[in-house]
């Protein structure tokens, strides 16, 4: 029985293979791509290349929006202190974080407002009417971020970044180039942020002692002491405006 079938598929075998004929495949090329930005005004091929670096450098700029609106506003400081003020009410997630953030991006904005319209005024719409070229509109453009950035950033912070990037010891600010700037700036609002919560720490510390204390003396020390003491700093954060009161001490930081 073994045998028959064993003959039986290998005669089935063999008629495929003479009845199938012989399929010759097409050679398959890829088709010419090119991906081309020309001047529509028929300009030369420099032209075509500045228009091309222009178009990159936008894209760039873009793809760094969120990067520049923390480091080179005071959107980390505000944050900072906004998130202090949240872990020291051990209020856990409220705030949400969607919150916090919007808050502080809204801040930053009321902050920033006086050196966005001077940039705007100086650099962007002379460069938008073609009065100025991209070189001039940068040195325009940055000149009221870095004076801001400076009246925010110790010197000790600035003379670190100046001694590791070893240039030589600048005469003035125009001498500090950006690049060395910006970091100088990042860690002086961290520091700045970390003592503005540290004040805001001590009052909500003071209630967790007392209520510690009062829970040990009345030998309940099973019971969490924080789930007494939050309504106790939610109620001391509403009696004095806490909010009033954290918001307007963190914006004369910045005059």
């Amino acid at each position: 029985m073994i045998r028959k079938n064993i003959i039986a598929f290998t005669l089935i075998i063999l008629l495929i293979s003479i009845i199938a004929q012989p399929v010759q495949a097409d050679e398959f090329q890829l088709p010419d791509l090119r991906l081309e930005i020309s001047n529509p005004d028929g300009g030369t091929q420099g032209e075509d290349l500045v228009l091309s670096l222009r178009i990159l450098l936008l894209l760039t700029v873009l793809s760094l929006a969120p990067a520049i609106l923390v480091m080179l506003t005071s959107f980390t400081r505000v944050i900072i202190v906004l998130s202090l003020i949240r872990t020291a009410m051990a209020t856990r997630q409220m705030p949400p974080n969607q919150v916090l953030i919007g808050l502080a991006i809204f801040i930053t904005v009321f902050i920033m407002a006086p050196v966005w319209q001077q940039v705007n005024t100086d650099a962007l719409q002379p460069y938008l009417q073609q009065e100025i070229d991209t070189e001039t509109m940068y040195e325009r453009g940055i000149s009221p971020i870095r004076e801001f950035m400076f009246k925010q950033t110790r010197e000790k912070d600035l003379s670190l970044f100046v001694d590791m990037a070893e240039i030589e010891r600048p005469n003035n600010r125009d001498d500090i180039p950006t690049y060395v700037l910006i970091p100088s700036f990042v860690i002086s609002e961290f520091k700045t942020a970390f003592q503005i919560g540290f004040m805001i720490y001590i009052p909500f510390l003071m209630i967790d002692m007392i209520v510690a204390s009062t829970l040990m003396s009345m030998g309940m020390m099973m019971l969490p002491p924080v789930m007494i003491s939050i309504p106790f700093k939610i109620l001391l954060f509403v009696l004095v405006d806490g909010w009033y009161l954290v918001i307007e001490s963190l914006i004369n930081t910045f005059n």
